[in-house]
């Protein structure tokens, strides 16, 4: 069968207005694996989300908007073109939510030929409101419209040397000017989500420091992931212990999340003697709203605020070239197998 790559990132709204702000939100927001409630529930607590939210957003988003449009649509589109001139077969890229879509994806591989997809899921880490998400639909678009296609799909890379090596080197300048602390700012979660992803049942949030005692758990543990992407990046860099730390950042709601806060975090570094920051959030490989507004302008404004002197956001790997090497050696181990199983996240 003639082979094909998916890029699959998480979308962004059309355009900055109100409402195709709205529209995105709520297509986001009432996929059951990001808000995991009954529908009637979620259908409810989205409506009331949906009532101011919309217009808040949708001036952050003009902050960030470019000529190109949404800066995470314009970087994924870019790496899509780049990492196509390196292969030998179609390349094409989806959003999970809104536009491009995986339908109009497949369609296009499959109009070239492609009947056995690599599908690379553009999140490093395993969560079931990201990763999981994406590969979920794509099966369940594949299996309506495109019954033929094999899919494999390539699993979280969160401690691959290659993804690794990435961020080390897209960082590395900002590392070289020097600072006085590293913070590693992921996308949080809500604490229920470890639990309802561990496969066991009973070991996340429930053993004692349990993100380092090893457990099955781990492959569907997004902390635990995120703890490993940080030991092997500061192993790597060279980076000393007491010279950073790890935060979650856009919460959503009064349900706990993953703690410590990014927030709150930044706020309180500049009264623990921390006055040159760096911020670098690894679980996302583009720039994109979280990044460039909720870090690098209300973040920043919060730490220089409380006292801090200098703050530099580490940009996301973005169209890095080691970034790029990454992901074509992924679609060249799928080139270069002689038969690959189909991967299902499917719990």
């Amino acid at each position: 069968m003639k082979k094909g790559v998916l890029l699959v990132n998480l979308g962004s709204p059309d355009s900055c207005s109100v409402g195709d702000v709205r529209r995105y939100l709520n297509q986001f927001l009432m996929d059951g694996r990001v808000i995991d409630t009954p529908w009637l529930l979620r259908r409810f607590i989205v409506g009331m989300i949906l009532i101011n939210r919309p217009k808040e957003s949708a001036h952050a988003y003009e902050k960030i908007w470019t000529p190109e449009g949404s800066p995470l649509i314009a970087t994924t589109r870019n790496i899509q073109q780049k990492l196509q001139a390196r292969l030998p077969v179609p390349v094409e890229w989806a959003m999970r939510y809104q536009n491009p879509s995986i339908s109009r994806a497949l369609g296009l591989l499959y109009s070239q030929g492609a009947r056995d997809i690599l599908v690379i899921p553009l999140f490093p880490h395993y969560a079931m409101s990201s990763y999981e998400s994406a590969v979920v639909e794509v099966q369940s678009v594949a299996g309506k419209h495109f019954k033929d296609l094999h899919l494999s799909i390539q699993p979280p890379y969160f401690e691959e040397p290659d993804y690794i090596a990435a961020l080390v080197a897209s960082a590395r300048k900002h590392l070289d000017a020097g600072f006085d602390h590293l913070l590693f700012s992921y996308h949080g979660i809500p604490e229920r989500h470890l639990r309802k992803s561990d496969p066991t049942g009973c070991h996340c949030l429930t053993v004692k420091d349990c993100c380092n005692v090893p457990s099955p758990a781990h492959a569907f543990c997004y902390r635990a992931q995120c703890l490993k992407t940080v030991r092997a990046f500061t192993s790597m860099a060279g980076i000393p212990e007491g010279k950073y730390s790890v935060a979650f950042q856009s919460r959503l709601g009064k349900d706990p999340w993953l703690k410590p806060y990014t927030d709150l975090e930044l706020a309180e570094f500049p009264a623990r003697g921390i006055r040159r920051l760096l911020v670098i959030c690894p679980a996302f490989v583009s720039d994109c709203l979280e990044t460039i507004e909720e870090i690098n302008m209300r973040g920043r404004e919060t730490f220089l605020q409380a006292g801090g002197e200098s703050f530099a956001q580490i940009p996301c790997l973005n169209e890095e070239p080691r970034w790029l090497d990454a992901l074509e050696a992924m679609a060249q181990r799928h080139l270069g197998a002689a038969d690959t199983a189909k991967n299902s996240v499917s719990k």
